[in-house]
């Protein structure tokens, strides 16, 4: 996937890169994402950004019309996110709700990135407002590893 991350910290860099492992095509920005940083967006397919980005009505209007449908949120929390409003517009969004690590989140973040690539779903970290037939749940093991569940929701 074609992806741009917002809001990211000199430590952060290194884990996304390490866990993207040249799967998607990933550019890591500092800026967080505003009105004047969105054009950043144009040709991907997916935002990661953190809890300090804020997506309201506005924001997720404009990011759908320049073709995003995907969004990562780098935090357990999506208060920061108009879910409602990004389910009519049939925008995916995840969060990372296991590992609070760097490492973990970068792992999280580039799994559910791989889900949506290959049509699937991000399970656990799905926050989508919208009925879909694909939503699976994920099994955390002690050693911090994931494995789909045969159970469909």
């Amino acid at each position: 996937m074609r992806v741009i991350a917002y809001n990211i910290l000199g430590p952060e860099k290194e884990h996304l890169a390490k866990a993207n492992g040249k799967v998607h095509d990933l550019t890591l920005i500092s800026n967080e994402l505003n009105f004047s940083t969105m054009h950043y967006a144009i040709g991907k397919e997916a935002v990661i950004i953190s809890d300090r980005d804020v997506l309201d009505r506005v924001m997720l209007f404009e990011l759908y019309k320049i073709g995003i449908r995907n969004i990562i949120t780098r935090s357990r929390s999506t208060d920061h996110i108009d879910l409602d409003y990004a389910g009519e517009l049939k925008i995916h969004v995840a969060n990372v709700p296991f590992d609070n690590t760097l490492e973990g989140i970068a792992k999280q973040t580039i799994m559910n990135l791989t889900q949506w690539m290959v049509g699937g779903c991000t399970g656990d970290a799905c926050q989508c407002r919208m009925e879909c037939n694909k939503k699976v749940k994920y099994r955390r093991y002690g050693n911090g590893d994931s494995k789909q569940t045969d159970q469909q929701i």
